[in-house]
């Protein structure tokens, strides 16, 4: 079976341009004295996902900066990672459920390096999912391949990362059809309901006032 040269330069271009490219960069984040401040990601089941995250010394250049707290919670509040009084550090984890991951961080108020009240923190935090996440220089090594062959193992990856995040999207767009379907089901008995509730207290009010009426001799 030979493979046509303009398949191999396709493929080659579209390896060049996802190296070019970058679905996320690092957030810089703006961290409060008081409170917290959260990001979410909602990332599918079985996806490997690595967080770097770094705190940047803003109001004094001398010296250690603010330490912060950062606590990344799954999507059905399960704690995945747990830092205290930390500047800087690694996350890593395999999802083990689909839906939103949330990565909360607030401010180490207990600092005896760092005494400034009502300060803020500066947080760089880059997640990485899926293909991102991968070390490709040990898995170089590791098949003993590089130049094209590496580019084309990039490529059929992102390939089939693409491929799953669309079954994906498909199944959460079926269950919020179903939603929307039992919703809008509900709503119409509910309408249903209440103009019967309605009809029957409109219908008590006519008896009781006729009842009146004629108790009063006015009809």
């Amino acid at each position: 079976m030979t493979i046509s040269p303009l398949l191999v330069i396709a493929l080659v271009c579209l390896a060049g341009c996802g190296s070019l490219l970058r679905v996320v960069e690092a957030i810089w984040l703006t961290i409060p004295w008081a409170g917290e401040k959260c990001i979410y990601e909602d990332i599918q089941a079985n996806v490997v996902v690595i967080g770097d995250f770094l705190c940047i010394d803003r109001d004094n250049e001398v010296g250690l900066g603010p330490t912060v707290n950062i606590r990344v919670t799954s999507a059905y509040g399960k704690e995945v990672y747990k830092g205290t009084n930390v500047t800087q550090g690694r996350f890593a984890f395999t999802t083990s459920e689909s839906g939103t991951y949330l990565a909360c961080l607030s401010m180490y108020h207990d600092q005896t390096h760092y005494a400034v009240d009502n300060s803020t923190a500066v947080v760089s935090l880059d997640w990485k999912m899926g293909i991102r996440a991968k070390d490709w220089d040990a898995v170089a090594k590791k098949e003993k391949i590089e130049g094209v062959e590496l580019e084309l193992r990039k490529s059929a990856e992102r390939i089939g990362e693409i491929k799953a995040n669309i079954f994906y999207l498909r199944f959460r767009e079926a269950s919020m059809r179903e939603i929307n379907e039992k919703t809008n089901k509900r709503v119409a008995q509910l309408s249903f309901m209440s103009l019967g509730i309605s009809v029957i207290v409109s219908l008590l009010q006519v008896w009781h006032l006729k009842r009146f009426f004629l108790k009063k001799k006015l009809i």
